[in-house]
């Protein structure tokens, strides 16, 4: 070995490539040998989830939902009691993707002209997270007749969970981790994905508006949407979307 820290043959003094040890270059990465295994790990990420056009869908209305808590700090009035007694509360919301002109948007409930929300709410005790979703998504946007006959009727096909949001207090602020110092979060939110058939009707509350927000215009604007639906730009950034 020289001087210099390059391998050099004995005999000639000619340069000689470097030794590769068993454990890989940068210093102790395992190497991938073979393309094949990079192109296996590639394949297994590579979701493609299908989106149809806007114009595919119709809408309705039906009578209005109203919350169950008259104000915000009712809310948290609730949650508190109920934590007392049954633990953390469980929630779910829904993504639901549809594309205009191959841009993806999302269905977005709006109440007023500046409040946005995700489909979706609480969970009941001991109700399972796809169960309650398909209820909670009934009970918004489906059809008042089939929510008497059959809570699971309309086809809600469960994809993937893309995010989940931690409240750490009784306050409205919630976050993408439990912070260090949280051992019992108030509130268990999961984001998920749902495919949507390709075509269906959507049946809104009067006191709601559903609006398909594109990807872009959510994209680093919580002052707009708030932290969660501002997220979900990068959240699906890991799909392909296969535009029908």
């Amino acid at each position: 070995m020289s001087s210099s820290g390059k391998n050099v043959d004995s005999e000639n003094g000619d340069l000689k490539p470097p030794i590769k040890g068993n454990s890989g270059w940068p210093k102790n990465c395992p190497q991938i040998k073979e393309e094949v295994t990079l192109n296996k790990y590639l394949l297994d990420a590579n979701r493609t989830i299908n989106l149809y056009s806007l114009d595919s869908y119709s809408f309705g209305t039906k009578n209005a939902l109203y919350e169950k808590d008259a104000s915000i700090m009712a809310r948290f009035n609730r949650m508190k009691e109920e934590f007392a007694v049954y633990g953390m509360r469980r929630s779910v919301d829904a993504v639901l993707l549809v594309h205009q002109h191959k841009i993806p948007h999302v269905l977005l409930l709006q109440l007023g002209t500046t409040f946005f929300k995700l489909p979706g709410g609480e969970l009941n005790r001991d109700e399972t997270e796809v169960g309650g979703l398909k209820r909670l998504l009934n009970e918004i946007l489906g059809h008042e007749e089939e929510e008497k006959e059959d809570p699971l009727a309309a086809n809600w096909k469960i994809e993937d969970v893309i995010g989940n949001w931690w409240r750490p207090n009784f306050d409205p602020p919630q976050y993408p981790y439990i912070p260090a110092h949280i051992t019992k979060p108030k509130e268990h939110k999961r984001l998920i994905l749902v495919q949507l058939p390709e075509e269906t009707k959507f049946i809104v509350p009067r006191n709601y508006r559903l609006v398909a927000a594109p990807v872009f215009e959510l994209f680093d604007n919580a002052q707009g949407y708030g932290h969660i639906i501002a997220s979900l730009p990068q959240a699906l950034s890991r799909f392909n979307f296969n535009y029908l």
